[in-house]
């Protein structure tokens, strides 16, 4: 096992997260930075510490010192910048939402197919150690069988038609950019859903400023999911079984601790994270890359694949159209 080179797609806030958690894997170095302009290139080039600083993701793709991209551009360029990443031989780890509908994935899964490459979505919450702690406690059968789920995620920002948020032409809106979290969630414990049924609030730009679904899952399980980016809610989950819960406090999708609610008792388990908590996503990478494997076995595409079947069901019961 040797080191693997990273490059960068992107210089916001999620892109220097990414970075700086990167000093968390031993055997991960970022060589290559990108954007859409030389200046900012250099600029975040120079912060985290990366030698080779493009004025283009074409630039970036065709870097030889570059093995793997993370690719942190908005919602609406996933797919072309994954594509073009694949093309480039290199392998991708791309923000969520992978991309925008499930005709989207489509594309991009037989893309990666012909590439032979690694492609993952950066579902960060999956390898969280909280997660990795309920997973554990499922299968131990701490709660019995799983029943039901809630989980929200909404906060309230300022109108503002030309952030990433509430545009359109960015893939903004609640469901894609935050109500994947909850349906990953519900998804996780209960499995595909077979049923969706939805309502939200489109906001002026066109986009769902708020959604909520209840879901009807393979085994008769359901849950309930919320996401807002014009009000703030709970931002809380819990898990019910037969013979307990598990709950998630703030933040659902990124929680330090769990509540183990069984046999009359309530029991706090710590998990933290480490750092921002970014890297326990690259480690799986690493681990795949290591193996020779293109698809994550914890977080295959088919998993990314059935959240997005979910968004676009919702989207579609609210009016909205998924992304060609």
């Amino acid at each position: 096992m040797g080191t693997w080179r990273w490059g960068i797609a992107g210089t916001g806030r999620i892109a220097a997260d990414f970075a700086a958690d990167l000093v968390h894997v031993p055997s991960a170095r970022i060589t290559a930075v990108a954007s859409r302009t030389a200046e900012r290139a250099e600029q975040f080039g120079a912060a985290v510490g990366a030698a080779r600083r493009h004025a283009s993701y074409e630039a970036l793709a065709e870097d030889p010192d570059v093995d793997v991209v993370y690719v942190a551009s908005p919602h609406s360029r996933h797919l072309a910048d994954s594509l073009l990443f694949l093309a480039g031989g290199k392998h991708v780890l791309c923000e969520k939402p992978l991309v925008m509908s499930v005709a989207q994935i489509e594309v991009l899964t037989a893309a990666a197919a012909r590439s032979g490459r690694f492609v993952m979505e950066a579902m960060w919450s999956r390898f969280l150690p909280a997660y990795v702690e309920i997973a554990r406690r499922l299968d131990a059968g701490a709660i019995g069988d799983p029943q039901f789920v809630d989980g929200s995620f909404g906060f309230r920002r300022p109108h503002d038609p030309a952030h990433r948020l509430f545009a359109p032409e960015l893939g903004g809106g609640a469901t894609l950019d935050i109500g994947v979290y909850p349906i990953h969630l519900a998804q996780f414990v209960l499995g595909p859903p077979t049923a969706v049924v939805a309502s939200g609030r489109i906001g002026p730009t066109g986009v769902d400023v708020a959604t909520a679904a209840v879901l009807t899952h393979t085994g008769g399980g359901l849950s309930q999911v919320a996401a807002a980016i014009d009000t703030e809610l709970a931002c809380t989950a819990r898990i019910s079984g037969t013979q307990g819960a598990i709950e998630l406090p703030a933040f659902m999708h990124c929680p330090d601790s769990l509540v183990l609610r069984a046999a009359g008792a309530a029991t706090t388990i710590d998990a933290p994270r480490v750092g921002n908590g970014l890297h326990h996503q690259v480690e799986e990478v690493h681990r795949c890359l290591d193996l020779g494997l293109t698809e994550s076995p914890v977080w295959p595409l088919a998993l990314s694949r059935s959240v997005l079947e979910t968004t676009d069901a919702i989207l579609t019961a609210i009016g909205l159209t998924p992304a060609a």
